[in-house]
Protein backbone atom coordinates (compact mmCIF):
# COMPACT_ATOMS: atom_id res chain seq x y z
CA UNK A 1 0.00 0.00 0.00
CA UNK A 2 1.17 3.65 -1.02
CA UNK A 3 2.86 5.17 2.53
CA UNK A 4 5.06 7.90 1.69
CA UNK A 5 5.30 10.49 -1.24
CA UNK A 6 8.43 12.36 -2.02
CA UNK A 7 8.05 15.89 -1.89
CA UNK A 8 11.53 16.58 -2.07
CA UNK A 9 14.20 13.91 -2.02
CA UNK A 10 17.09 15.32 -0.08
CA UNK A 11 20.56 15.77 -1.06
CA UNK A 12 20.45 11.58 -1.89
CA UNK A 13 18.10 9.34 -0.77
CA UNK A 14 17.73 5.83 -1.71
CA UNK A 15 16.26 2.78 -0.12
CA UNK A 16 18.44 0.06 1.71
CA UNK A 17 19.19 -3.21 3.87
CA UNK A 18 21.58 -5.14 5.23
CA UNK A 19 22.86 -5.60 1.59
CA UNK A 20 22.66 -8.20 -1.22
CA UNK A 21 25.38 -11.13 -0.59
CA UNK A 22 26.51 -13.76 -2.47
CA UNK A 23 27.09 -12.16 -6.04
CA UNK A 24 30.00 -10.46 -5.76
CA UNK A 25 31.66 -13.09 -8.32
CA UNK A 26 29.29 -11.63 -11.05
CA UNK A 27 30.71 -7.91 -9.94
CA UNK A 28 27.20 -6.98 -7.76
CA UNK A 29 28.59 -5.56 -4.67
CA UNK A 30 27.05 -5.97 -1.48
CA UNK A 31 25.25 -2.38 -1.33
CA UNK A 32 23.51 -1.95 1.80
CA UNK A 33 23.48 0.34 4.84
CA UNK A 34 26.73 1.93 5.88
CA UNK A 35 25.33 2.10 9.45
CA UNK A 36 24.17 -0.71 10.56
CA UNK A 37 23.77 0.02 13.82
CA UNK A 38 21.44 3.12 13.16
CA UNK A 39 19.40 0.64 10.40
CA UNK A 40 19.07 -2.29 13.59
CA UNK A 41 17.80 0.02 16.15
CA UNK A 42 15.40 2.32 13.97
CA UNK A 43 13.39 -1.14 12.42
CA UNK A 44 13.20 -2.36 16.03
CA UNK A 45 11.93 1.31 17.15
CA UNK A 46 8.85 0.17 14.53
CA UNK A 47 8.52 -3.21 15.62
CA UNK A 48 9.82 -4.24 12.16
CA UNK A 49 12.26 -7.30 11.23
CA UNK A 50 15.66 -6.85 11.30
CA UNK A 51 15.99 -6.34 7.62
CA UNK A 52 12.94 -4.52 6.86
CA UNK A 53 13.58 -2.29 3.80
CA UNK A 54 14.49 1.82 5.13
CA UNK A 55 15.57 5.17 3.47
CA UNK A 56 19.21 6.04 3.81
CA UNK A 57 19.31 10.06 4.33
CA UNK A 58 23.02 11.55 3.09
CA UNK A 59 23.48 14.82 4.34
CA UNK A 60 20.17 16.95 3.36
CA UNK A 61 17.10 15.24 4.63
CA UNK A 62 13.79 15.19 2.27
CA UNK A 63 10.64 16.37 2.77
CA UNK A 64 7.78 13.59 2.71
CA UNK A 65 3.89 13.37 2.59
CA UNK A 66 2.39 10.78 4.81
CA UNK A 67 -0.52 8.43 2.98
CA UNK A 68 -0.74 5.93 5.72
CA UNK A 69 -1.35 5.24 9.30
CA UNK A 70 2.29 4.03 10.57
CA UNK A 71 4.89 4.14 12.69
CA UNK A 72 8.19 5.81 11.93
CA UNK A 73 11.41 6.23 13.74
CA UNK A 74 14.76 8.13 12.50
CA UNK A 75 17.91 7.35 13.60
CA UNK A 76 21.97 7.80 12.86
CA UNK A 77 22.97 11.30 11.97
CA UNK A 78 21.59 14.53 14.18
CA UNK A 79 19.24 15.56 11.61
CA UNK A 80 16.33 17.67 12.71
CA UNK A 81 12.92 16.55 12.21
CA UNK A 82 9.42 18.03 12.24
CA UNK A 83 5.80 16.56 11.30
CA UNK A 84 3.48 19.44 10.49
CA UNK A 85 6.23 22.01 11.55
CA UNK A 86 6.13 20.54 14.76
CA UNK A 87 9.53 19.26 16.19
CA UNK A 88 10.12 15.45 16.86
CA UNK A 89 12.60 13.59 18.60
CA UNK A 90 15.21 11.20 16.62
CA UNK A 91 15.93 7.71 17.95
CA UNK A 92 12.22 6.95 18.98
CA UNK A 93 8.80 5.90 17.39
CA UNK A 94 6.48 8.48 16.24
CA UNK A 95 3.12 7.78 15.15
CA UNK A 96 1.85 9.39 11.66
CA UNK A 97 -1.12 9.90 9.76
CA UNK A 98 -2.17 10.46 6.32
CA UNK A 99 -1.98 13.96 5.11
CA UNK A 100 0.95 14.88 7.74
CA UNK A 101 3.98 16.23 6.15
CA UNK A 102 7.28 15.11 7.68
CA UNK A 103 10.58 17.50 7.47
CA UNK A 104 13.80 15.81 8.04
CA UNK A 105 16.62 18.50 7.76
CA UNK A 106 19.95 19.40 7.16
CA UNK A 107 22.97 17.46 9.02
CA UNK A 108 24.35 18.46 12.55
CA UNK A 109 26.40 15.88 13.56
CA UNK A 110 27.04 12.69 11.21
CA UNK A 111 26.20 11.98 7.73
CA UNK A 112 23.30 9.53 7.09
CA UNK A 113 20.37 9.09 8.69
CA UNK A 114 17.32 5.92 8.30
CA UNK A 115 14.08 6.20 8.28
CA UNK A 116 11.53 3.56 9.44
CA UNK A 117 8.00 2.50 8.76
CA UNK A 118 5.66 0.23 9.79
CA UNK A 119 6.06 -3.14 7.48
CA UNK A 120 9.52 -1.76 5.89
CA UNK A 121 9.67 0.23 2.32
CA UNK A 122 8.21 -2.51 0.27
CA UNK A 123 10.03 -2.72 -3.36
CA UNK A 124 10.69 -5.94 -5.19
CA UNK A 125 13.56 -8.08 -4.21
CA UNK A 126 16.74 -8.32 -6.74
CA UNK A 127 19.18 -11.08 -5.70
CA UNK A 128 17.41 -11.11 -2.60
CA UNK A 129 17.62 -7.65 -1.11
CA UNK A 130 15.61 -4.84 -1.48
CA UNK A 131 19.12 -2.44 -1.65
CA UNK A 132 19.79 0.22 -4.07
CA UNK A 133 22.87 -0.18 -6.14
CA UNK A 134 22.79 3.17 -8.07
CA UNK A 135 25.99 2.28 -10.11
CA UNK A 136 23.79 -1.29 -11.61
CA UNK A 137 20.87 0.84 -11.81
CA UNK A 138 19.49 -2.22 -9.51
CA UNK A 139 17.18 -2.72 -6.55
CA UNK A 140 15.30 -0.67 -4.36
CA UNK A 141 13.30 2.27 -6.15
CA UNK A 142 14.25 1.53 -10.00
CA UNK A 143 17.54 1.28 -8.62
CA UNK A 144 17.97 5.39 -8.59
CA UNK A 145 17.91 7.58 -5.37
CA UNK A 146 14.56 8.75 -4.90
CA UNK A 147 13.10 11.86 -6.85
CA UNK A 148 10.36 14.26 -6.42
CA UNK A 149 6.62 12.45 -6.86
CA UNK A 150 8.32 8.93 -6.29
CA UNK A 151 5.33 7.12 -4.28
CA UNK A 152 6.36 4.47 -1.59
CA UNK A 153 4.86 1.68 -0.35
CA UNK A 154 5.36 -0.15 2.59
CA UNK A 155 3.88 -3.81 3.59
CA UNK A 156 0.71 -4.02 6.67
CA UNK A 157 1.28 -4.60 9.53
CA UNK A 158 0.07 -4.08 13.12
CA UNK A 159 1.13 -0.71 14.84
CA UNK A 160 2.59 -0.39 18.24
CA UNK A 161 0.18 -0.53 20.98
CA UNK A 162 2.64 2.02 23.06
CA UNK A 163 5.57 4.11 21.40
CA UNK A 164 9.07 3.12 22.03
CA UNK A 165 12.38 5.21 22.60
CA UNK A 166 16.24 4.13 23.10
CA UNK A 167 17.99 5.09 26.44
CA UNK A 168 19.88 8.45 25.70
CA UNK A 169 22.99 6.96 27.06
CA UNK A 170 22.61 4.29 23.71
CA UNK A 171 22.78 6.47 21.25
CA UNK A 172 26.14 6.99 19.31
CA UNK A 173 27.42 10.57 19.10
CA UNK A 174 29.13 11.36 15.78
CA UNK A 175 31.89 13.62 16.31
CA UNK A 176 34.09 15.36 13.89
CA UNK A 177 37.80 13.55 14.78
CA UNK A 178 37.39 9.97 15.42
CA UNK A 179 39.68 7.25 16.01
CA UNK A 180 38.89 3.80 13.63
CA UNK A 181 40.04 0.94 14.65
CA UNK A 182 42.46 -1.43 12.22
CA UNK A 183 44.10 -4.32 11.43
CA UNK A 184 47.17 -4.53 9.35
CA UNK A 185 46.97 -6.24 6.02
CA UNK A 186 46.62 -8.27 3.79
CA UNK A 187 49.15 -6.45 2.56
CA UNK A 188 51.16 -5.09 4.77
CA UNK A 189 54.14 -6.60 3.53
CA UNK A 190 54.30 -3.87 1.10
CA UNK A 191 55.00 -0.96 3.34
CA UNK A 192 57.89 -0.44 6.28
CA UNK A 193 57.40 3.38 7.26
CA UNK A 194 54.45 3.73 5.21
CA UNK A 195 52.84 1.38 8.57
CA UNK A 196 53.99 3.63 11.10
CA UNK A 197 52.33 6.60 9.06
CA UNK A 198 49.59 5.29 9.12
CA UNK A 199 48.95 4.22 12.60
CA UNK A 200 50.17 7.73 14.21
CA UNK A 201 49.11 10.75 11.59
CA UNK A 202 45.63 12.40 11.26
CA UNK A 203 44.12 11.96 8.12
CA UNK A 204 40.88 14.46 6.37
CA UNK A 205 37.84 13.46 4.91
CA UNK A 206 37.95 14.59 1.14
CA UNK A 207 34.89 15.94 -0.50
CA UNK A 208 35.66 12.45 -2.24
CA UNK A 209 33.71 10.24 -0.37
CA UNK A 210 30.51 7.89 -0.95
CA UNK A 211 29.24 4.49 -1.00
CA UNK A 212 31.85 3.50 -2.47
CA UNK A 213 34.68 4.51 -0.51
CA UNK A 214 36.44 7.09 1.43
CA UNK A 215 39.56 9.33 0.40
CA UNK A 216 41.41 10.43 2.65
CA UNK A 217 44.16 13.66 2.06
CA UNK A 218 47.17 13.42 4.76
CA UNK A 219 51.45 12.47 4.71
CA UNK A 220 52.46 10.03 2.05
CA UNK A 221 51.97 6.67 2.69
CA UNK A 222 55.11 4.71 0.40
CA UNK A 223 55.48 1.36 -0.76
CA UNK A 224 58.65 -0.18 -0.32
CA UNK A 225 60.93 0.62 -3.50
CA UNK A 226 60.66 -3.04 -4.17
CA UNK A 227 57.23 -3.77 -4.33
CA UNK A 228 55.21 -3.07 -7.27
CA UNK A 229 52.76 0.13 -7.28
CA UNK A 230 49.75 -1.66 -7.57
CA UNK A 231 48.91 -5.64 -7.38
CA UNK A 232 46.85 -7.68 -9.72
CA UNK A 233 42.84 -6.90 -9.37
CA UNK A 234 41.59 -9.27 -6.00
CA UNK A 235 38.58 -8.84 -4.52
CA UNK A 236 37.80 -6.53 -2.02
CA UNK A 237 35.53 -6.11 1.28
CA UNK A 238 34.28 -2.90 3.06
CA UNK A 239 37.00 -1.53 5.57
CA UNK A 240 39.59 -2.27 2.94
CA UNK A 241 42.78 0.70 3.14
CA UNK A 242 44.08 0.84 -0.07
CA UNK A 243 46.99 2.61 -0.76
CA UNK A 244 46.86 4.30 -4.54
CA UNK A 245 49.91 5.59 -6.44
CA UNK A 246 48.89 8.91 -5.15
CA UNK A 247 50.04 7.78 -1.96
CA UNK A 248 46.74 8.72 -0.05
CA UNK A 249 44.37 5.85 1.59
CA UNK A 250 41.06 4.83 0.29
CA UNK A 251 38.98 3.26 2.47
CA UNK A 252 37.05 0.58 0.41
CA UNK A 253 32.96 0.69 1.25
CA UNK A 254 29.99 -1.10 0.00
CA UNK A 255 29.84 -0.62 -3.86
CA UNK A 256 32.71 -2.15 -4.62
CA UNK A 257 34.13 -5.84 -5.90
CA UNK A 258 37.46 -5.35 -6.85
CA UNK A 259 40.21 -3.84 -5.94
CA UNK A 260 43.98 -3.65 -8.06
CA UNK A 261 46.01 -1.26 -5.24
CA UNK A 262 48.17 -2.92 -2.34
CA UNK A 263 45.82 -2.76 0.61
CA UNK A 264 47.94 -2.17 3.85
CA UNK A 265 44.98 -2.91 6.70
CA UNK A 266 41.50 -3.22 6.75
CA UNK A 267 39.16 -1.19 9.27
CA UNK A 268 37.39 -3.46 11.35
CA UNK A 269 33.58 -3.88 10.64
CA UNK A 270 32.18 -2.29 14.37
CA UNK A 271 34.28 0.69 13.15
CA UNK A 272 33.22 1.45 9.29
CA UNK A 273 29.35 3.04 10.56
CA UNK A 274 31.41 5.17 12.24
CA UNK A 275 33.82 6.24 9.28
CA UNK A 276 30.69 6.42 6.87
CA UNK A 277 29.01 9.27 9.43
CA UNK A 278 31.96 11.36 8.87
CA UNK A 279 31.85 14.39 6.26
CA UNK A 280 34.41 16.21 4.08
CA UNK A 281 36.68 18.03 6.31
CA UNK A 282 36.12 15.69 9.28
CA UNK A 283 39.39 13.86 10.46
CA UNK A 284 40.29 10.56 11.08
CA UNK A 285 43.54 8.65 13.02
CA UNK A 286 43.65 5.19 13.19
CA UNK A 287 44.72 2.45 15.98
CA UNK A 288 46.19 -0.84 15.17
CA UNK A 289 44.37 -3.75 16.92
CA UNK A 290 44.43 -7.52 16.40
CA UNK A 291 41.66 -9.58 15.50
CA UNK A 292 40.98 -10.67 19.14
CA UNK A 293 39.76 -7.58 19.73
CA UNK A 294 38.29 -6.85 16.74
CA UNK A 295 35.49 -9.66 17.33
CA UNK A 296 35.11 -8.85 21.37
CA UNK A 297 34.01 -5.32 19.51
CA UNK A 298 31.55 -7.13 17.34
CA UNK A 299 30.18 -8.99 20.14
CA UNK A 300 29.80 -5.87 22.29
CA UNK A 301 28.24 -4.23 19.49
CA UNK A 302 25.84 -7.06 18.95
CA UNK A 303 25.09 -7.22 22.59
CA UNK A 304 23.99 -3.46 22.38
CA UNK A 305 21.31 -4.05 19.91
CA UNK A 306 19.95 -7.51 21.59
CA UNK A 307 20.10 -5.26 24.85
CA UNK A 308 18.11 -2.84 22.65
CA UNK A 309 15.62 -4.73 21.70
CA UNK A 310 14.72 -7.01 24.92
CA UNK A 311 13.89 -3.55 25.75
CA UNK A 312 10.95 -3.73 23.87
CA UNK A 313 9.93 -7.33 24.06
CA UNK A 314 6.23 -7.84 25.04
Amino acid sequence: MDALKILAPGGYTTVQDKGRYGYQQMGVPTSGVLDAFAFQVANILVGNCNNAAVLEITVMGPLIEILVHADIALTGAEMGMTINDQPVQEWRSIRVKPGDILTIQQVKSGCRAYLAISGGIDVPEVMESSSTYVGGKIGGFHGRPLKKDDVLGCKKVKLLTEQRQVNSNMIPEYPSEIVIRAIPGPQDDFFNEGLNILFSSKFMVTAKADRMGYRLQGPAIQIKDNMPKSIISEPSMPGAIQIPADEQPIILLVEQTMGGYAKIATVISSDLRRVAQTTPGDSIRFEKVDLELAHLLYIKEKKSINTIQSTFLD
